[in-house]
């Protein structure tokens, strides 16, 4: 584990220990430890087949990696590493493009309403069910949280009908309705164009500058805000490179990463690469 981190805070959002995780008998993840404090932003990077997204899943308890030969559970979340799955959702919320696909193809086809699919979150599902109990005020929570995101305008209008960019802001705001204490986003700009791709990065700032613990899980480096203090490389299912931004996030270690010289260029704090391996200005 990295020594910078070793000691922590009380509660840290995840801390990892000699994880390993097989899925249809492949190793997927391979003895990786790290811990994620609270408050500390980090980006985690790396190529399709890294191990990005079983990652996700061990966060969210949907996949689970193999006891510790030594004994120490191999995650904890928040410091515990037993949870009831529904209160943990409360405290940790996701954003990834397959909620998205999910909400346009389940069986209302995305014939739900904004405000409804934020108030989903409050039971973790992606759809509402007749035997949930839906009360005035959590419906108005919903459009007050879609209002925070400037989508208040969304919150009459099918999912459907919306979108890329619109969509995506609901979606976040369905992550936020719990309140949560960390935000896990996947890939968060996929299939956005530029300006969406921008106001969604802007609003994740925000959310950043307003304490939410933000991990972002991507190979996209344009997605890297200001606000991430760290950086770790995935590779193979290793953490390849772990530690500050400035020093993380280099040519040498990206073109190590993912196989392929590429060029890095860094301007006003957000970066960009290019695959001929020159350095630009």
């Amino acid at each position: 584990m990295n020594e910078q981190h070793a000691a922590g805070k009380s509660q840290p959002v995840l801390q990892l220990h000699n994880a390993t995780v097989y899925r249809s008998k492949q190793r997927i993840l391979h003895q990786l430890s790290l811990q994620i404090d609270k408050g500390e932003h980090t980006a985690i990077v790396g190529p399709n087949g890294s191990g990005k997204s079983t990652l996700i899943k061990l966060l969210t308890y949907q996949l689970h990696p193999v006891t510790s030969e030594d004994g120490i559970p191999p995650i904890r979340v928040f410091g515990k590493n037993r949870w009831d799955v529904a209160e943990l959702r409360r405290r940790v919320g996701i954003v990834s493009s397959d909620f998205q696909y999910y909400f346009l193809n389940n069986i209302k086809k995305g014939r739900i309403t904004g405000v409804d699919v934020v108030v989903s979150g409050f039971f973790s599902s992606l759809q509402l069910f007749p035997h949930q109990k839906i009360t005035g005020a959590m419906r108005e929570q919903a459009r007050a949280t879609l209002e925070r995101m400037d989508a208040a305008y969304l919150a009459d209008t099918l999912f459907r009908e919306m979108s890329a960019g619109e969509a995506r802001r609901v979606l976040i705001a369905r992550s936020l309705i719990t309140s949560p204490e960390a935000l896990v986003l996947d890939e968060p700009t996929t299939a956005l164009d530029f300006v969406a791709r921008h106001n969604c990065m802007e609003l994740i700032r925000s959310l950043a500058q307003q304490g939410t613990t933000i991990i972002l899980i991507t190979h996209h480096i344009d997605e890297i805000i200001p606000e991430i203090e760290r950086v770790i490389l995935l590779k193979d299912g290793e953490a390849v490179y772990d530690g500050p931004k400035e020093t993380t996030l280099t040519a040498e270690n990206l073109s190590d990463t993912f196989g392929h010289p590429v060029g890095l260029h860094r301007h006003n704090g957000m970066y960009s690469v290019r695959l001929d391996g020159a350095q630009a200005d």
